[in-house]
């Protein structure tokens, strides 16, 4: 196994504070690391948090610093530190925080070095393998996942035999699955095999690349996500994860598309 490189103190970024009030619940929940900001906008709009034991449902609602923010009746807390983590997921983990069934998930990769409650941006399914981006930044995590952004992600596919260069066609061409148009940005064999695809999407629907090999009758063996928002595996072992660099994350918070 090649020796990985960990970047010197002088590189990883350096812990960012926010403590500017007010500030917008459901942006507070995020930054807690209970979820992204988008999923924090339904947690309040479905009655499930609480400002001084008084149910709020407005996501835009105002807080100020003496207020108290409940989640399940438990006090919450946003992070003053915010911390950017790139995982390399190995298969048989959940992307997730936890998990009712007890299985093996991200949180349970990074437990000992990251004390903070940080959480996934998107998601990769339990066999699908590769760069996962793991942060308690509320609004990064919101740019990244918003469609709008197409932020540009590149697959490596292994199927079950070799994809005709019709199929690549049609796939390139954009596959109608039952939720729509699946968009393929770009498409080619990799390592001189036919039945090794590198797949390029911006789409954030679920299981996209499977789901577009399985339309056209092939079964996707091996899935590794291999480049993320202008970041790749290098020197990250399998189920190991790194910092960012300053210049990685003020580069994501610019990124255009």
């Amino acid at each position: 196994m090649k020796k990985t490189r960990f970047h010197s103190k002088k590189e990883i970024a350096k812990p960012e504070t926010e403590s500017e009030f007010p500030f917008r619940l459901n942006k507070y929940v995020a930054h807690c690391g209970i979820c992204s900001r988008r999923e924090a906008a339904e947690l309040v709009k479905s009655g499930k948090i609480k400002v001084n034991n008084v149910v709020e449902t407005n996501p835009a609602y105002e807080l100020q610093e003496k207020d108290k923010v409940y989640y399940e009746d438990k006090l919450i807390k946003r992070s003053q530190t915010l911390f950017y983590i790139l995982l390399n997921k190995p298969k048989n983990v959940i992307t997730t925080l936890n998990d009712e069934r007890g299985r093996k998930t991200v949180f349970d990769l990074i437990k000992q070095d990251i004390k903070e409650r940080i959480y996934p941006v998107g998601r990769l399914d339990r066999n699908t393998t590769g760069l996962l981006l793991m942060t308690n930044d509320g609004d990064l995590a919101q740019k990244l996942s918003h469609p709008s952004h197409k932020m540009k992600k590149i697959y490596h596919a292994t199927l079950d035999k070799n994809l005709s260069k019709a199929d690549m066609d049609r796939i390139l061409m954009g596959v109608k699955l039952e939720d729509g148009i699946a968009e393929v940005d770009g498409i080619e064999y990799a390592n001189d095999k036919k039945n090794e695809i590198g797949v390029e999407i911006h789409s954030g629907k679920n299981r996209i690349v499977r789901r577009i090999f399985e339309h056209l009758g092939y079964e996707t063996i091996k899935l590794d996500r291999v480049y993320f928002a202008g970041l790749t595996k290098k020197n990250i072992p399998r189920g190991k994860f790194r910092h960012l660099t300053e210049k990685e994350v003020i580069q994501l918070k610019h990124l255009k598309h």
